[in-house]
C-alpha cells in the first residue's frame, strides 16, 4: 500500500533554528547508524521511517558505513525512499558522512579530498538521491591539512551534491579552524555532531561557546549514551542487548557506580513522570545551542518513547542541580581520539 504522510505532521514536535542558518530541525532526529542494516527486517525500518515522519521528525542521519555489512543502511534507506518518500523529498533533511574505514586501501578512510568525495558519490548512488542536506566529515584527521578537507566539503556544497557542510567529533579548536576556512571559501559551517549526554558531557568544556561564538548548529548524538540512559541496565545486561553483544557499549563500563548513578538518574526521570530515556533526551535540549538530540529506534514503540520527551523539555534549577550530582562522566565516548587534537 502506498504511503501517505499525515496531515499533521508538522504539529507535533518543536523545531529549532540551526545556529545563526536558515535550516530548522526537528529537536528530535532519527540517526540510522544502528537497527537500518542487513541483519534487521525491511519492514520494520520503513515501519519506522513512517512513522517518524508522521511524527515531525523530518531529518534522517546515515554515515557511508552504517550497516552492517558497510553502506546498507543507506542502500536499505534509499529503497524506503524511492518507495515511500520521494514525494516528500523537499520535506527531509537527509545527510551523511565519510570519515571512518569504508573500503580496503589508503584511500578508504580519513579526510582527503580523494576519499571524501568519492565517499560521497558512493552514498548519493546507494540513496537514489541527487543531493544530500548535509555532507559531514565524520572526524578530525590530524595528517591531512584541514584546508583540503574542508575544500572537500565546499566542493561537494558547490557542486550540489550537498546543500550543507558539517563536521562530527572535532575538538573546539578545530572546529573554530575549520569554520574559518569555509567562511572564507564561502560555504558557511552549518553544524557539528558531537556525542553528548548526561554521562558524556565534554561539550560542556568549550564546544558549546565555541559553536554559539560561530553561529554553528549543534545535533548531539547518543544522548543515551549508548543505552546507559534507558532502564535496560538498571538490574544488570539483557540479552541480546548492545552491551551483552559488545556492540558500541563494552559490559566493563557498566560498573556498580555507574550503575548507582543511573539508578538515581531513572528516580529522578519518574519524579517527572518521564522515563529515563525521555529525560535524557530533554536533558540534551535543555540548552538551545543544541539544535537537535539525535536518537536511534529498534521499533516504533522505542521511536513514540524517545519523542514523548518533548512533551516536557522544561527543568527547574533545583532538578538540574540534582542531575548534575550524577550526570558524571562514564568513561563512554568512544569518539574522544577525535576531539583531542
Amino acid at each position: 500500500m502506498s504511503y501517505l504522510a499525515a496531515e499533521n505532521r508538522y504539529d507535533q514536535i518543536p523545531y529549532r533554528r540551526t545556529g545563526r542558518s536558515g535550516l530548522k530541525l526537528p529537536a528530535v532526529s532519527l540517526g540510522l547508524w544502528h537497527n537500518f542494516g542487513d541483519d534487521k527486517p525491511l519492514e520494520t525500518q520503513r515501519a519506522i521511517l513512517r512513522r517518524a515522519f508522521d511524527l515531525g521528525v523530518t531529518h534522517f542521519d546515515l554515515a557511508n558505513n552504517y550497516g552492517p555489512p558497510y553502506g546498507s543502511a543507506e542502500t536499505n534507506f534509499g529503497r524506503i525512499f524511492r518507495e515511500d518518500f520521494r514525494p516528500y523529498r523537499d520535506e527531509l533533511v537527509l545527510s551523511t558522512k565519510a570519515g571512518y574505514d569504508m573500503w580496503p586501501g589508503p584511500y578508504g578512510e580519513w579526510g582527503s579530498r580523494k576519499y571524501l568525495l568519492a565517499s560521497l558519490d558512493q552514498s548519493l548512488a546507494r540513496m537514489g538521491v541527487d543531493y544530500v542536506d548535509i555532507f559531514y566529515s565524520h572526524r578530525f584527521d590530524p595528517e591531512t591539512p584541514l584546508e583540503e578537507t574542508m575544500g572537500a566539503l565546499d566542493h561537494a556544497v558547490r557542486s550540489g551534491k550537498a546543500l550543507y557542510a558539517g563536521i562530527s567529533s572535532y575538538s573546539p579548536e578545530r572546529t573554530a579552524e575549520a569554520a574559518a576556512i569555509l567562511r572564507e571559501m564561502g560555504t558557511p559551517l552549518l553544524i557539528h555532531q558531537p556525542s553528548y549526554s548526561m554521562l558524556n558531557r565534554w561539550i560542556e568544556g568549550g564546544l558549546l561557546d565555541t559553536l554559539e561564538q560561530e553561529g554553528v548548529g549543534c545535533i548531539a548524538f547518543s544522548p543515551l549514551a549508548q543505552g546507559m540512559l534507558t532502564d535496560k541496565y538498571l538490574h544488570g545486561i539483557p540479552e541480546g542487548s548492545r552491551a551483552s553483544q559488545d556492540k558500541s557499549l563494552s559490559p566493563d563500563l557498566l560498573t556498580e557506580q555507574t550503575l548507582k548513578h543511573v539508578r538515581t538518574l531513572n528516580e529522578m526521570a519518574e519524579e517527572r513522570g518521564q522515563t529515563l530515556a525521555q529525560m535524557a533526551i530533554a536533558w540534551t535540549l535543555r540548552d538551545q545551542r543544541v539544535t537537535s538530540a539525535l536518537i536511534g529506534a529498534s521499533s516504533v514503540a522505542q521511536l513514540e518513547d524517545s519523542l514523548g520527551a518533548l512533551k516536557n523539555l522544561d527543568f527547574s534549577a533545583e532538578e538540574l542541580a540534582a542531575i548534575d550530582r550524577d550526570a558524571v562522566e562514564a568513561g563512554i565516548n568512544l569518539w574522544a581520539a577525535s576531539s583531542a587534537h
